[in-house]
């Protein structure tokens, strides 16, 4: 572990609040005489979490230790951590693989029921990886190739490379790649030595040499408004506003909407919705 020492004090502090919140009742423990520890004792915790008494110990001293994925897992399923919470954990314990956010269960109802309100506006939530995490049915005629896709090719990023341009709705997609790089670029440095984001750009650079070399430039950006203009199959041209909103949770989630700029792009769309496109046309090589 590499924290520095207030790190390690705030971990020690967050662990200690955390077991205390838990009775042994609710662990299925009994409560035992004379018990004046608020919540769960130390061992307590390592016995179900599978971890050494010591090593737990130092662990909620902000010891200097060694804590893998798995470990802290363990750790975190005891003390029932919520996802913030997990994610707060990883953190402080200066781990670097944090869970990511690769489907939408994390997303709360409301922010599915935003984006079903939205519709007939093509609406989205990226994670700051690209990944897709949830969407309404005018972002999936506007996007068959992606929304029909699973996880992990299920990322803008990556079928905006990948994806032929036959089958890519993104009108002059050449200007559009390397902002979504250098937006790509300004996350990536909070993710610096998690395996699945350098995992990611690995894949990615291979499979794109365009990627690859762009990825060199180290250009950054912000998640922005702009126009965006798409050109899905037998519709013509739909003109567009794409305006990106940070969601409060989970962590580094964004709404973006786009929304038509004239009458001929809002009656495209509905052309759309009326003929959606066989995403099986969307192959991607």
């Amino acid at each position: 572990m590499t924290t520095t020492a207030p790190r390690r004090a705030e971990l020690a502090a967050f662990l200690r609040s955390r077991r205390a919140r838990i009775t042994p009742g609710d662990v299925g423990l009994p409560p035992g005489p004379r018990r004046r520890t608020p919540g769960l004792r130390r061992e307590e915790v390592a016995q179900l979490a599978g971890v050494g008494v010591t090593w737990y110990t130092w662990l909620e001293q902000g010891r200097r230790i060694n804590a893998s994925v798995q470990v802290l897992d363990a750790v975190a399923r005891t003390l029932r951590l919520d996802s913030a919470e997990r994610e707060h954990l990883y953190r402080l314990a200066d781990v670097p693989e944090v869970p990511q956010h690769g489907a939408g269960e994390d997303l709360g109802a409301e922010v599915h029921e935003i984006l079903d309100n939205l519709d007939p506006l093509p609406a989205c939530v990226y994670n700051s990886r690209y990944d897709l995490l949830a969407w309404n049915a005018a972002y999936a005629v506007l996007f068959p190739t992606l929304t029909s896709r699973g996880l992990p090719e299920r990322n803008a990023i990556w079928q905006c490379f990948m994806c032929p341009p036959c089958c890519n709705p993104i009108l002059h997609a050449e200007k559009e790649r390397p902002l979504m790089v250098a937006t790509l670029r300004s996350a990536f440095v909070r993710h610096l030595g998690e395996p699945s984001w350098e995992s990611f750009v690995r894949r990615l650079s291979a499979a794109s040499p365009d990627f690859a070399r762009m990825w060199a430039d180290h250009e950054v950006a912000r998640p922005g408004t702009r126009m965006k203009i798409f050109q899905p199959s037998g519709a013509g041209l739909v003109r567009t506003t794409s305006t990106s909103m940070a969601l409060a949770s989970p962590p580094e989630t964004r709404m973006v909407v786009y929304t038509p700029m004239d009458d001929e792009s809002r009656d495209r769309l509905a052309w759309l919705r009326a003929n959606p496109r066989d995403p099986a046309r969307g192959h991607v090589h």
